[in-house]
Protein backbone atom coordinates (compact mmCIF):
# COMPACT_ATOMS: atom_id res chain seq x y z
CA UNK A 1 0.00 0.00 0.00
CA UNK A 2 1.30 3.40 -0.72
CA UNK A 3 1.84 5.81 2.20
CA UNK A 4 -1.21 7.95 2.83
CA UNK A 5 0.60 10.93 3.92
CA UNK A 6 1.97 11.33 0.22
CA UNK A 7 -1.27 10.41 -1.46
CA UNK A 8 -2.10 13.97 -3.97
CA UNK A 9 -5.03 14.72 -2.05
CA UNK A 10 -3.53 13.78 1.60
CA UNK A 11 -5.12 11.29 3.39
CA UNK A 12 -8.44 12.51 4.49
CA UNK A 13 -9.96 13.44 1.06
CA UNK A 14 -13.59 12.82 -0.39
CA UNK A 15 -13.10 11.06 -3.81
CA UNK A 16 -15.70 8.69 -5.75
CA UNK A 17 -15.41 5.24 -5.94
CA UNK A 18 -14.05 5.79 -9.34
CA UNK A 19 -11.39 8.35 -8.43
CA UNK A 20 -9.94 5.74 -6.13
CA UNK A 21 -10.13 2.95 -8.34
CA UNK A 22 -7.97 5.26 -11.01
CA UNK A 23 -5.51 6.65 -8.48
CA UNK A 24 -4.89 3.24 -6.90
CA UNK A 25 -3.64 2.14 -10.25
CA UNK A 26 -1.29 5.02 -11.07
CA UNK A 27 0.23 4.24 -7.73
CA UNK A 28 0.38 0.43 -8.42
CA UNK A 29 2.19 1.79 -11.77
CA UNK A 30 4.12 4.41 -9.96
CA UNK A 31 7.52 2.29 -8.42
CA UNK A 32 8.30 0.70 -11.76
CA UNK A 33 8.11 4.32 -13.42
CA UNK A 34 10.46 5.16 -10.38
CA UNK A 35 12.55 2.49 -11.30
CA UNK A 36 12.98 3.18 -14.99
CA UNK A 37 13.00 7.67 -14.74
CA UNK A 38 17.25 7.75 -13.75
CA UNK A 39 17.39 6.13 -17.18
CA UNK A 40 14.99 7.80 -19.26
CA UNK A 41 16.75 10.69 -17.72
CA UNK A 42 20.31 9.46 -18.57
CA UNK A 43 19.75 8.59 -22.15
CA UNK A 44 16.83 11.35 -22.76
CA UNK A 45 14.89 8.96 -24.05
CA UNK A 46 11.20 8.28 -23.78
CA UNK A 47 9.41 5.98 -21.51
CA UNK A 48 7.99 3.37 -24.00
CA UNK A 49 7.71 0.84 -21.60
CA UNK A 50 5.84 3.64 -19.29
CA UNK A 51 3.40 3.89 -21.79
CA UNK A 52 3.26 0.17 -22.55
CA UNK A 53 2.33 -0.20 -19.15
CA UNK A 54 -0.06 2.86 -18.97
CA UNK A 55 -1.76 1.03 -22.29
CA UNK A 56 -2.39 -2.15 -20.82
CA UNK A 57 -3.32 -0.90 -17.41
CA UNK A 58 -6.51 1.25 -19.38
CA UNK A 59 -5.35 4.28 -18.35
CA UNK A 60 -4.90 5.77 -22.12
CA UNK A 61 -8.17 5.70 -22.10
CA UNK A 62 -8.53 7.98 -18.86
CA UNK A 63 -10.17 10.75 -20.75
CA UNK A 64 -11.95 9.11 -22.89
CA UNK A 65 -16.18 9.04 -22.26
CA UNK A 66 -17.01 6.01 -20.72
CA UNK A 67 -19.86 5.93 -24.18
CA UNK A 68 -16.50 5.72 -26.31
CA UNK A 69 -15.35 2.82 -24.69
CA UNK A 70 -12.72 4.90 -22.34
CA UNK A 71 -12.40 5.16 -18.24
CA UNK A 72 -14.46 9.07 -18.50
CA UNK A 73 -12.29 10.65 -16.01
CA UNK A 74 -13.36 14.69 -15.67
CA UNK A 75 -10.48 17.37 -15.39
CA UNK A 76 -10.53 17.36 -11.49
CA UNK A 77 -9.74 13.29 -12.04
CA UNK A 78 -7.25 13.83 -14.57
CA UNK A 79 -5.26 16.05 -12.03
CA UNK A 80 -5.16 13.84 -9.44
CA UNK A 81 -4.35 11.05 -11.64
CA UNK A 82 -1.47 13.22 -13.49
CA UNK A 83 -0.27 13.96 -10.29
CA UNK A 84 -0.15 10.45 -8.81
CA UNK A 85 1.79 9.81 -11.38
CA UNK A 86 4.09 12.53 -11.43
CA UNK A 87 5.43 11.50 -7.84
CA UNK A 88 7.32 8.49 -9.48
CA UNK A 89 8.06 9.79 -13.35
CA UNK A 90 7.72 13.81 -13.92
CA UNK A 91 8.44 12.88 -17.92
CA UNK A 92 5.91 10.34 -18.12
CA UNK A 93 3.32 12.92 -16.29
CA UNK A 94 4.23 15.59 -18.86
CA UNK A 95 4.13 13.72 -21.72
CA UNK A 96 1.23 12.11 -20.60
CA UNK A 97 -0.64 14.88 -20.09
CA UNK A 98 -0.40 15.77 -23.58
CA UNK A 99 -1.95 12.57 -24.49
CA UNK A 100 -4.83 12.94 -21.87
CA UNK A 101 -5.37 16.43 -23.21
CA UNK A 102 -5.57 15.01 -26.51
CA UNK A 103 -8.85 13.39 -25.45
CA UNK A 104 -9.94 15.56 -22.82
CA UNK A 105 -10.31 18.71 -24.65
CA UNK A 106 -12.66 16.62 -27.52
CA UNK A 107 -14.39 14.81 -24.90
CA UNK A 108 -16.29 16.08 -21.30
CA UNK A 109 -14.72 19.79 -22.31
CA UNK A 110 -16.08 20.36 -25.59
CA UNK A 111 -19.77 19.14 -24.27
CA UNK A 112 -19.48 22.00 -22.40
CA UNK A 113 -19.09 24.37 -25.56
CA UNK A 114 -21.57 26.26 -27.70
CA UNK A 115 -22.35 24.54 -30.93
CA UNK A 116 -24.70 24.01 -33.56
CA UNK A 117 -26.59 21.26 -34.76
CA UNK A 118 -24.02 20.67 -37.75
CA UNK A 119 -21.30 21.04 -35.79
CA UNK A 120 -21.90 18.99 -32.88
CA UNK A 121 -22.85 16.15 -35.62
CA UNK A 122 -19.30 16.92 -37.40
CA UNK A 123 -17.70 16.08 -33.73
CA UNK A 124 -19.08 13.76 -32.62
CA UNK A 125 -18.13 11.64 -35.77
CA UNK A 126 -14.53 12.65 -35.72
CA UNK A 127 -14.15 12.48 -32.25
CA UNK A 128 -15.54 8.44 -32.78
CA UNK A 129 -12.37 8.34 -34.66
CA UNK A 130 -9.65 9.63 -32.65
CA UNK A 131 -11.44 7.88 -29.58
CA UNK A 132 -11.72 4.19 -30.64
CA UNK A 133 -8.08 4.76 -31.81
CA UNK A 134 -7.01 5.45 -28.21
CA UNK A 135 -9.37 2.39 -26.93
CA UNK A 136 -9.20 0.01 -29.76
CA UNK A 137 -5.41 0.70 -30.77
CA UNK A 138 -3.82 1.60 -28.01
CA UNK A 139 -2.56 5.04 -30.06
CA UNK A 140 -0.75 8.10 -27.87
CA UNK A 141 -1.58 11.61 -28.83
CA UNK A 142 0.73 14.60 -28.72
CA UNK A 143 0.09 18.29 -28.20
CA UNK A 144 2.32 20.39 -29.52
CA UNK A 145 1.90 24.28 -28.88
CA UNK A 146 4.98 26.19 -29.10
CA UNK A 147 6.65 27.85 -32.19
CA UNK A 148 8.91 30.41 -30.88
CA UNK A 149 6.33 33.18 -31.36
CA UNK A 150 3.50 34.85 -28.87
CA UNK A 151 0.75 32.08 -30.73
CA UNK A 152 1.41 29.54 -27.81
CA UNK A 153 0.33 32.21 -25.16
CA UNK A 154 -2.76 33.02 -26.53
CA UNK A 155 -1.73 36.22 -28.10
CA UNK A 156 -0.90 35.78 -32.20
CA UNK A 157 -2.54 33.68 -34.47
CA UNK A 158 -0.35 29.90 -34.94
CA UNK A 159 2.13 30.05 -37.79
CA UNK A 160 1.54 26.70 -38.44
CA UNK A 161 -1.17 27.08 -41.22
CA UNK A 162 -3.49 24.72 -42.59
CA UNK A 163 -4.86 25.09 -46.12
CA UNK A 164 -8.31 23.87 -47.04
CA UNK A 165 -8.26 21.23 -50.01
CA UNK A 166 -10.44 18.62 -51.28
CA UNK A 167 -11.17 15.78 -49.07
CA UNK A 168 -8.74 17.48 -46.13
CA UNK A 169 -6.16 19.91 -45.49
CA UNK A 170 -2.49 20.93 -46.14
CA UNK A 171 -0.57 21.57 -43.25
CA UNK A 172 2.66 23.46 -43.19
CA UNK A 173 4.59 24.52 -40.46
CA UNK A 174 7.00 23.79 -37.74
CA UNK A 175 6.50 23.42 -34.00
CA UNK A 176 9.12 23.55 -31.32
CA UNK A 177 9.40 21.54 -28.02
CA UNK A 178 6.91 19.35 -29.03
CA UNK A 179 6.78 16.81 -26.38
CA UNK A 180 6.44 12.86 -27.66
CA UNK A 181 8.34 13.67 -31.15
CA UNK A 182 9.27 10.48 -32.21
CA UNK A 183 6.79 8.56 -30.01
CA UNK A 184 3.64 9.83 -31.16
CA UNK A 185 0.88 8.07 -32.99
CA UNK A 186 -0.74 11.34 -34.01
CA UNK A 187 0.11 14.86 -33.24
CA UNK A 188 -2.82 16.92 -31.86
CA UNK A 189 -1.29 20.03 -33.81
CA UNK A 190 -3.17 23.41 -33.20
CA UNK A 191 -2.42 25.75 -36.59
CA UNK A 192 -4.43 28.68 -38.08
CA UNK A 193 -6.61 28.61 -41.17
CA UNK A 194 -4.98 30.17 -43.83
CA UNK A 195 -7.14 33.19 -45.06
CA UNK A 196 -6.97 36.54 -45.20
CA UNK A 197 -6.35 38.71 -42.47
CA UNK A 198 -5.98 35.71 -39.65
CA UNK A 199 -6.88 35.66 -35.84
CA UNK A 200 -7.09 33.68 -33.16
CA UNK A 201 -10.70 32.69 -33.91
CA UNK A 202 -9.16 30.88 -36.69
CA UNK A 203 -7.61 28.06 -34.82
CA UNK A 204 -7.68 24.66 -36.12
CA UNK A 205 -7.21 21.57 -34.05
CA UNK A 206 -5.67 18.53 -36.38
CA UNK A 207 -4.06 15.60 -35.68
CA UNK A 208 -1.33 14.69 -38.10
CA UNK A 209 -0.20 11.13 -37.86
CA UNK A 210 3.07 10.17 -36.99
CA UNK A 211 3.94 8.64 -40.52
CA UNK A 212 2.07 11.35 -43.07
CA UNK A 213 4.16 12.29 -45.60
CA UNK A 214 5.88 15.55 -45.68
CA UNK A 215 6.04 15.23 -41.48
CA UNK A 216 9.93 15.68 -40.17
CA UNK A 217 11.19 15.02 -36.87
CA UNK A 218 14.56 17.87 -36.69
CA UNK A 219 17.26 18.91 -33.80
CA UNK A 220 18.95 17.46 -30.74
CA UNK A 221 17.07 17.21 -27.43
CA UNK A 222 19.80 17.29 -24.40
CA UNK A 223 17.93 19.73 -22.18
CA UNK A 224 18.31 20.83 -18.21
CA UNK A 225 15.20 18.66 -17.18
CA UNK A 226 11.78 16.86 -18.66
CA UNK A 227 14.49 15.00 -20.71
CA UNK A 228 12.30 11.69 -21.32
CA UNK A 229 9.58 14.37 -22.94
CA UNK A 230 12.03 14.36 -26.20
CA UNK A 231 10.59 17.18 -27.27
CA UNK A 232 12.15 18.02 -30.70
CA UNK A 233 11.30 19.87 -33.70
CA UNK A 234 8.00 18.81 -36.17
CA UNK A 235 8.25 20.37 -39.54
CA UNK A 236 5.22 19.97 -41.58
CA UNK A 237 5.88 20.25 -45.68
CA UNK A 238 2.30 19.75 -47.48
CA UNK A 239 1.47 17.39 -44.69
CA UNK A 240 -2.12 16.38 -45.93
CA UNK A 241 -4.55 15.00 -43.39
CA UNK A 242 -8.36 14.10 -43.87
CA UNK A 243 -11.44 16.16 -43.11
CA UNK A 244 -11.81 13.92 -40.20
CA UNK A 245 -8.70 14.63 -38.52
CA UNK A 246 -10.46 17.61 -36.57
CA UNK A 247 -10.94 17.11 -33.17
CA UNK A 248 -12.75 20.33 -32.61
CA UNK A 249 -15.16 22.09 -35.14
CA UNK A 250 -13.77 25.68 -36.52
CA UNK A 251 -14.17 28.14 -33.62
CA UNK A 252 -14.68 25.81 -31.23
CA UNK A 253 -11.06 25.85 -30.05
CA UNK A 254 -10.95 29.57 -29.71
CA UNK A 255 -14.34 29.15 -27.69
CA UNK A 256 -12.70 26.75 -25.59
CA UNK A 257 -9.87 28.84 -24.35
CA UNK A 258 -11.95 31.91 -23.75
CA UNK A 259 -14.63 29.89 -21.65
CA UNK A 260 -12.41 27.07 -20.09
CA UNK A 261 -9.21 28.52 -18.82
CA UNK A 262 -8.50 25.37 -16.62
CA UNK A 263 -7.83 23.77 -19.53
CA UNK A 264 -4.65 25.11 -19.86
CA UNK A 265 -3.74 23.99 -15.88
CA UNK A 266 -2.94 20.96 -16.93
CA UNK A 267 0.65 20.85 -16.73
CA UNK A 268 0.65 21.87 -13.27
CA UNK A 269 -0.27 18.51 -11.59
CA UNK A 270 3.03 17.03 -12.92
CA UNK A 271 4.87 19.66 -10.43
CA UNK A 272 2.14 18.76 -7.79
CA UNK A 273 3.36 15.40 -7.66
CA UNK A 274 7.57 16.21 -7.81
CA UNK A 275 6.70 18.77 -5.00
CA UNK A 276 5.35 15.39 -2.90
CA UNK A 277 8.37 13.49 -3.90
CA UNK A 278 11.22 15.69 -3.11
CA UNK A 279 8.95 16.35 0.43
CA UNK A 280 8.52 12.15 0.56
CA UNK A 281 12.23 11.42 -0.19
CA UNK A 282 13.45 14.03 2.29
CA UNK A 283 11.59 12.54 5.09
CA UNK A 284 12.63 8.97 4.18
CA UNK A 285 16.28 9.72 3.83
CA UNK A 286 15.94 11.87 7.11
CA UNK A 287 14.86 8.78 8.42
CA UNK A 288 16.92 6.26 7.45
CA UNK A 289 14.38 4.56 5.13
CA UNK A 290 15.41 4.93 1.72
CA UNK A 291 15.80 1.78 -0.07
CA UNK A 292 19.22 0.51 -1.04
CA UNK A 293 20.55 3.52 1.40
CA UNK A 294 22.19 2.19 4.93
CA UNK A 295 19.45 2.81 7.76
CA UNK A 296 21.28 5.58 9.07
CA UNK A 297 19.03 8.42 11.00
CA UNK A 298 19.64 12.13 10.71
CA UNK A 299 16.19 12.98 11.72
CA UNK A 300 17.87 14.38 15.70
CA UNK A 301 19.16 17.44 14.08
CA UNK A 302 17.16 20.73 14.96
CA UNK A 303 18.33 22.08 11.66
CA UNK A 304 16.64 19.21 9.63
CA UNK A 305 14.02 19.24 11.79
CA UNK A 306 13.22 23.23 11.01
CA UNK A 307 13.77 22.48 7.37
CA UNK A 308 11.59 19.41 7.24
CA UNK A 309 8.94 21.87 9.16
CA UNK A 310 9.46 24.24 6.02
CA UNK A 311 8.89 21.98 3.47
CA UNK A 312 5.68 20.29 5.10
CA UNK A 313 3.95 23.90 5.71
CA UNK A 314 5.43 25.10 1.99
CA UNK A 315 4.06 21.56 0.68
CA UNK A 316 0.35 21.82 2.77
CA UNK A 317 0.32 25.92 1.33
CA UNK A 318 0.61 24.55 -2.93
CA UNK A 319 -1.61 21.73 -2.08
CA UNK A 320 -4.36 23.62 -0.84
CA UNK A 321 -4.50 25.82 -3.54
CA UNK A 322 -3.91 23.33 -5.93
CA UNK A 323 -7.03 21.30 -4.84
CA UNK A 324 -9.17 24.42 -4.76
CA UNK A 325 -8.37 24.65 -8.19
CA UNK A 326 -9.77 21.67 -9.15
CA UNK A 327 -12.86 22.51 -7.72
CA UNK A 328 -13.44 25.74 -9.28
CA UNK A 329 -12.30 24.01 -13.17
CA UNK A 330 -15.86 24.37 -15.21
CA UNK A 331 -16.87 26.10 -17.78
CA UNK A 332 -17.30 30.53 -18.00
CA UNK A 333 -15.64 30.32 -14.49
CA UNK A 334 -16.27 33.55 -12.36
CA UNK A 335 -13.37 36.16 -12.18
CA UNK A 336 -12.42 34.98 -8.49
CA UNK A 337 -11.71 31.18 -10.16
CA UNK A 338 -10.31 32.32 -13.20
CA UNK A 339 -7.42 34.65 -11.12
CA UNK A 340 -7.41 31.71 -9.06
CA UNK A 341 -5.66 29.58 -11.42
CA UNK A 342 -3.11 31.47 -12.77
CA UNK A 343 -2.30 31.81 -9.33
CA UNK A 344 -2.35 28.21 -8.71
CA UNK A 345 -0.62 27.86 -11.76
CA UNK A 346 2.45 29.87 -10.70
CA UNK A 347 2.50 28.70 -7.21
CA UNK A 348 2.43 24.88 -8.44
CA UNK A 349 5.40 25.45 -10.72
CA UNK A 350 7.54 27.66 -8.28
CA UNK A 351 7.17 26.06 -4.86
CA UNK A 352 7.81 22.26 -6.87
CA UNK A 353 11.27 23.95 -7.32
CA UNK A 354 11.48 25.49 -4.29
CA UNK A 355 10.45 22.13 -2.30
CA UNK A 356 13.10 20.69 -4.29
CA UNK A 357 15.72 22.92 -3.30
CA UNK A 358 15.56 22.43 0.05
CA UNK A 359 15.21 18.33 0.27
CA UNK A 360 18.26 19.16 -1.60
CA UNK A 361 20.06 22.05 1.15
CA UNK A 362 18.00 19.27 4.06
CA UNK A 363 19.07 16.36 2.95
CA UNK A 364 22.98 17.14 2.10
CA UNK A 365 25.95 15.99 -0.36
CA UNK A 366 24.43 12.81 -1.23
CA UNK A 367 21.12 14.22 -2.34
CA UNK A 368 23.38 15.58 -5.60
CA UNK A 369 24.18 12.28 -6.63
CA UNK A 370 22.32 10.88 -9.77
CA UNK A 371 22.04 7.37 -7.75
CA UNK A 372 19.11 9.54 -5.58
CA UNK A 373 16.05 10.83 -7.48
CA UNK A 374 16.77 14.14 -5.68
CA UNK A 375 18.93 16.20 -8.27
CA UNK A 376 16.91 15.06 -11.07
CA UNK A 377 13.24 16.33 -9.00
CA UNK A 378 15.42 19.22 -9.21
CA UNK A 379 15.94 19.74 -12.32
CA UNK A 380 12.48 18.40 -13.69
CA UNK A 381 11.10 21.01 -11.21
CA UNK A 382 12.77 24.17 -12.62
CA UNK A 383 11.51 23.70 -15.94
CA UNK A 384 7.58 24.17 -15.08
CA UNK A 385 8.03 27.96 -14.90
CA UNK A 386 8.69 28.27 -18.49
CA UNK A 387 5.96 26.42 -19.95
CA UNK A 388 3.48 27.84 -22.29
CA UNK A 389 1.57 28.55 -22.60
CA UNK A 390 1.17 30.04 -18.60
CA UNK A 391 4.37 30.37 -17.64
CA UNK A 392 4.81 32.10 -14.35
CA UNK A 393 5.56 35.49 -15.69
CA UNK A 394 2.49 35.45 -18.12
CA UNK A 395 0.22 33.89 -15.35
CA UNK A 396 1.67 37.24 -13.20
CA UNK A 397 0.85 39.62 -15.86
CA UNK A 398 -2.74 38.20 -16.34
CA UNK A 399 -3.38 38.18 -12.61
CA UNK A 400 -1.73 41.78 -12.43
CA UNK A 401 -4.57 42.83 -15.30
CA UNK A 402 -7.59 41.42 -14.77
CA UNK A 403 -7.48 42.11 -11.35
CA UNK A 404 -6.99 45.87 -11.82
CA UNK A 405 -9.24 46.00 -14.84
CA UNK A 406 -12.65 44.82 -15.90
CA UNK A 407 -13.58 43.63 -18.86
CA UNK A 408 -13.77 46.54 -21.66
CA UNK A 409 -11.80 48.88 -19.11
CA UNK A 410 -9.07 51.51 -20.36
CA UNK A 411 -7.27 54.45 -18.82
CA UNK A 412 -8.22 57.44 -20.21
Amino acid sequence: MPDPRYAVCGDNATLTEPQRELISIAESLGPTFAERAARYDREASFPFENYDDLRTSGLLGLCVPERFGGRGADFKTYSLVSATLGKYCGATALTFNMHACSTLWPGILADDLDMTPAQKAEHEAHRRVHFERVVKQGAVYAQPFSEGSAAAAGKAPFGTLATKVDGGWLINGKKIFASLAGAANYYGVLCTEDRPDRTTRDTLYMAVPGEAPGLEITGDWDPLGMRGTVSRNLVFKDVFVADDATMMPRGVYFQAASRWPHMFTTLSPTYMGIAIAAYAFTVQYLRGEVPGMPPVKRRMYPTKQIAVAEMHVKLEQTRALFLRMLDDARVDPSKDARLRAYATQFTVMENANELCRLAIRTCGGQSMLKSLPLERLYRDSRCGALMLPWTAELCLDRIGREALYEPGEVDD
